[in-house]
């Protein structure tokens, strides 16, 4: 097989692991979130006990991304892309490790009433999801301008944590004994709040895959 025809099937390979890497990491937000809404401690261990096989992916992903490089030595676009992929990957698990916290948030409050409705957390959460289902588009399409727009959606998220985060506030020094949950949902909040940050870093790649330029979306 030609060197370069090769080379394109190996990239093709990098594209498709870290789409798998992605639909694995949004169901695992879809379940950790629902987890604690519904306050199904079941499904929260499930999201915890198979953080293992994102892991195991992101790993495999650095590792081709590694063995391109040495073996290849690619050199302006197609640099770009084994870069990008890499550091896509890395963002993608460690927004795995984010929904394995948010689980073990579920754990920590258990069975006890919920001291508020969670509408803050169902915003949060549907657009994390619609981000990352953004970047990834635009990842396979190589599109500059969807993966920019990213940093308007990431603004929204922020805004429903400052609200959310008011709102904890106010409940944590209103009644003392409601501090405890409160500070697990604060947490929560961040989390995904955390998560909007990883869709515009992956966004932030995506663009530098396109255009070569790197810029920060996160301001």
């Amino acid at each position: 097989m030609p060197m370069r025809q090769k080379f394109d099937r190996d990239l093709e390979d990098l594209r498709l692991n870290i789409l798998d890497l992605g639909k694995m990491v949004d169901n695992r937000i879809s379940s950790a979130v629902k987890s604690l809404l519904d306050q199904d401690l079941t499904l929260a261990n499930k999201v915890i006990s198979d953080d293992s096989v994102v892991n195991d992916l992101q790993a495999k992903i650095e590792e081709h991304c590694i063995r391109l490089i040495a073996t290849q030595q690619p050199y302006a676009r197609d640099l770009r892309k084994v870069v990008a992929g890499l550091k896509i990957a890395i963002y993608l698990e460690r927004m795995g490790d984010l929904s394995v916290d948010l689980a073990k948030l579920t754990n920590r409050i258990g069975q006890e009433s919920l001291i508020m409705p969670l509408m803050n957390i169902q915003q949060m959460s549907a657009k994390v999801k619609e981000m990352l289902d953004l970047g990834l588009k635009a990842y396979v399409q190589e599109d500059c301008d969807a993966a920019a727009s990213m940093a308007i959606m990431d603004d929204e998220v922020d805004k429903i944590y400052s609200q959310a985060f008011e709102d904890l506030k106010g409940i944590m020094m209103s009644k003392p004994e409601q501090v405890h949950q409160a500070n697990y949902l604060l947490f929560a909040c961040r989390f995904l709040e955390r998560f909007g940050d990883y869709c515009t870093n992956i966004s932030e790649e995506i663009v530098y895959l396109c255009s070569g330029k790197r810029v920060n979306l996160n301001d």
